[in-house]
């Protein structure tokens, strides 16, 4: 009995000798897996065909280790983002937005201005509209208010236009127009013409000296022999003063006062010398004293 208990742990301490030491070549191969490259694998399987007990065990590991190779390193991603460069680059996208956005705008008002440009005039005199047509001969269209004169209406003939003349009281301009004249068109009332500026070419000078011939107008004559008349493209005519623009009614109130100041200066002048021509003609009274006798 007690030599088959000894047997029995014998082989039992054998067992597990053996199992101790394949389990630490087991681990020392692996760690020399890890720590070399894949030729001293190669190298340490070629080693196992002389140790044909441990073939299989270093197959095994051998392909385990291939499997347990350092596979390619992912980028490294910090673990702080970068918020300056972030801030940049939000703050440039910001910028470009504010960019387009005023570009659409101003894109989009010049649009506006173009499209409604005619109705971007003002009221004018005929003397303020020569004055800037003589400092700065552009084609801007104006808006005209001012006075018809009385007689100075006429038809071109064979034409359908009309000119006649209108006046601040102080400079008279040319009118014409192609097309009929609205009801409310009277002379000697206020009206609003639109259009704009133009010389008086010698061409037109000499096609209308017939017309001169045939027509003794002094006023025509007179509105011809400016260098630029008004060519209308709309004539508004007005019920009576009251409704005319308020530049326009201060203008003519300043040109009437100072018409009525100047020929008051003339009547003035004049009054003078027929003063003096009267106090020459009456003759001179001489007192003649009497003596009376005394009684």
């Amino acid at each position: 009995m007690a030599i088959r208990f000894t047997s029995r742990l014998a082989s039992r301490l054998l067992r597990s000798a053996t199992t101790s030491s394949t389990a630490a070549a087991a681990t020392s191969s692996a760690a020399a897996a890890t720590r070399f490259p894949r030729s001293l694998l190669l190298v340490s399987l070629l080693q196992s065909h002389s140790h044909p007990s441990h073939a299989l065990s270093h197959g095994t590991l051998f392909f385990r280790s291939l499997s347990t190779l350092s596979r390619p390193s992912r980028p490294h991603r910090s673990a702080r983002p970068d918020i300056g460069a972030r801030a940049r680059q939000m703050q440039t996208r910001r910028l470009w937005t504010y960019a387009l956005s005023l570009s659409c705008i101003a894109g989009f008002i010049i649009i506006i201005l173009n499209q409604f440009q005619d109705q971007l005039v003002f009221y004018v005199t005929p003397t303020d509209a020569l004055a800037k047509y003589t400092a700065n001969p552009t084609r801007s269209k104006i808006r005209l208010g001012a006075l018809v004169l009385e007689g100075s209406v006429e038809q071109i003939p064979s034409s359908l236009e009309m000119e006649f003349m209108v006046t601040d009281l102080i400079t008279d301009i040319l009118v014409r127009y192609e097309g009929s004249l609205p009801d409310l068109f009277r002379e000697g009332h206020y009206v609003v013409v639109e259009g704009f500026i133009k010389p008086y070419t010698e061409e037109m000078k000499k096609k209308d000296e017939g017309m001169l011939r045939e027509n003794k107008s002094m006023i025509t004559e007179k509105a011809r022999s400016g260098n630029c008349y008004f060519e209308a493209s709309e004539v508004l005519a007005k019920h009576d003063e009251k409704y005319m623009s308020q530049e326009v009614a201060a203008a003519l109130e300043k040109n009437k006062k100072m018409l009525e100041q100047q020929r008051k200066e003339e009547c003035g002048s004049e009054a003078i010398p027929n003063v003096e021509r009267e106090s020459k003609t009456i003759p001179k009274v001489e007192s003649r004293s009497e003596t009376i006798p005394k009684a």
